[in-house]
């Protein structure tokens, strides 16, 4: 028996320890990309709990020759989805708490990591999900197919496609030059 069909039996038998170790065991993945895909972090704690409270419900459906952890992703992924497409419906509360001014000091590498945060926001749903599990979440291309449900494939097209929009936004930007202009030595007879 698997470490995680040791654990999955315990919590079916009700053991608190054992459910506190699963949620342990992937609250941070969970909320890390609950975070990244929803782009709010009181949605993010919303929709962690959910994501657990279906992971408890569920757990009797559980394929026990398959890992935990894309399992568990997954439910992630579809309930950031479900949030998403509720959210529409929703109005969106005023917040507050970033009226305060931030006396940081500029740095280039916070515009940097600003702007692709905000590029990979801006991506398709499952462009931005793809991105995210793979350079965020250091998931493999066969464990995203698995949380998102598509052959792998797919899954490297859609992390391709969402490189190419994170680069030409940062092009447009100004921050990664352009191809097309930058300097290339001349070729072979061109004069400089």
């Amino acid at each position: 028996m698997t470490a995680d069909a040791a654990l999955v039996c315990r919590c079916l038998t009700g053991d608190p320890t054992s459910c506190r170790e699963l949620v342990v065991r992937f609250q941070a993945d969970v909320f890390g990309m609950c975070q990244r895909l929803l782009a709010n972090a009181h949605d993010a704690e919303d929709v962690t709990q959910e994501v657990f409270l279906r992971v408890f419900r569920s757990l009797g459906k559980w394929d026990k020759a398959r890992p935990l952890r894309p399992w568990v992703m997954t439910i992630a992924v579809n309930r950031c989805r479900t949030w998403v497409s509720r959210r529409v419906n929703r109005p969106e509360l005023a917040d507050y708490l970033h009226e305060t001014p931030d006396h940081r000091p500029a740095d280039d590498s916070i515009e940097m990591r600003t702007e692709i945060r905000a590029a990979v926001d801006a991506l398709r749903d499952e462009y931005r999900e793809v991105f995210v599990l793979f350079h965020e979440h250091g998931q493999s291309y066969e464990e995203i197919g698995e949380v998102v449900g598509r052959p792998v494939g797919t899954v490297k097209t859609w992390l391709h496609r969402a490189r190419l929009e994170l680069l030409e936004r940062l092009r447009t930007r100004g921050l990664v030059p352009d191809e097309s202009t930058t300097d290339k030595p001349p070729a072979r007879g061109e004069r400089p």
